[in-house]
């Protein structure tokens, strides 16, 4: 029995505070990693990343692990939490006198960037959440196609053809030139 094994059966039958220690400690960067790519601010990031932590502690019990890893069912409850977050969010929006005033570290088109990555979030934020999760695994957490199928339970063809479509779907949204395509 490996030593993640330990930690997770000594927190189910005994409440192993030291084991839950451990345990977070050895996934803590990697799923910090994982929120702030998401956020772009380290206190949201933290904030995020003890919920993921603390709601995969509570939820230790239901973990199967003949069903998938540790670790694969970490992200599928990461994953959860940050679709979640992003909902209670709520849109994102930029001041139109922020907009509209370069600063010496802010261009005009790092201005436009911004408001272009905030679009194509509000649209990933308005997709299933399997398709946000696809999405989300794949660009922020650098997985792969075999891994998004294992975390979340799909085919890899399936989390590939997903992925694939969407991106489709977002580059005919939003050209090349940073505009959004007129909707008929």
């Amino acid at each position: 029995m490996d030593q993640e094994s330990k930690w997770i059966r000594e927190i189910c039958r005994r409440g192993s505070r030291q084991a839950a220690d451990k345990l977070v400690r050895a996934y803590y960067d990697e799923i910090y990693s994982y929120a702030f790519r998401q956020t772009a601010r380290k206190e949201d990031a933290m904030d995020l990343t003890q919920e993921i932590m603390i709601a995969a502690l509570r939820s230790l019990p239901s973990f199967d692990a003949r069903k998938a890893s540790f670790r694969t069912w970490l992200y599928r409850v990461a994953s959860h939490k940050i679709i979640d977050w992003r909902r209670r969010q709520g849109p994102e929006t930029l001041p139109l006198e922020e907009a509209e005033k370069p600063t010496e570290d802010r261009s005009l088109e790092a201005v436009g960037d911004r408001l272009l990555l905030r679009q194509i979030e509000r649209r990933i934020a308005s997709l299933d959440p399997e398709g946000q999760s696809v999405f989300r695994l794949r660009v922020y957490g650098e997985k792969t196609f075999p891994e998004i199928g294992e975390i979340l339970g799909l085919p890899e063809n399936t989390a590939k053809s997903k992925y694939h479509r969407l991106i489709g779907q977002l580059r005919k949204e939003f050209r090349d030139d940073g505009t959004q395509e007129a909707k008929d």
